[in-house]
């Protein structure tokens, strides 16, 4: 098997990820992006495994830690999204710099005025 044709097509899915965390602005789509990233090198990891001929299979099993590692990530970051979509009323990320400030809360307001406020 040539080497060239999985690295080629998994250097490409990365720069497609890397093109989508650098310029999509919605966090669905960021999550989505890093997950072609780690399709990419998973892509690498299966594709080493077999040009080497490794007898442990050590790519493969690293491969799938990665893939379970991505579950999670994105069962975390989707879990995140949503509360924070639910919060603020939008999932854009250059709106959301600071994940303690709340846009309606008062400025002037001390920490207990507004756990009264909020108990009311």
């Amino acid at each position: 098997m040539h080497l060239a044709y999985p690295a080629v097509l998994a250097a490409l899915l990365f720069a497609v990820g890397v093109y989508g965390v650098l310029v999509r602005r919605n966090a669905i789509l960021v999550l989505m992006s890093v997950e072609l990233m780690l399709n990419a090198v998973n892509l690498n990891l299966v594709a080493f495994d077999v040009w080497l001929r490794d007898a442990l299979h050590a790519g493969q099993a690293l491969t799938l830690f990665t893939i379970a590692i991505a579950a999670a990530e994105i069962g975390i970051g989707l879990a995140i999204v949503l509360m924070v979509h639910r919060d603020r009323g939008t999932s854009d990320v250059d709106r959301l710099r600071d994940t303690a400030e709340h846009p309606h809360a008062d400025p002037d307001a001390t920490p207990h005025d507004e756990k009264a406020e909020a108990a009311a």
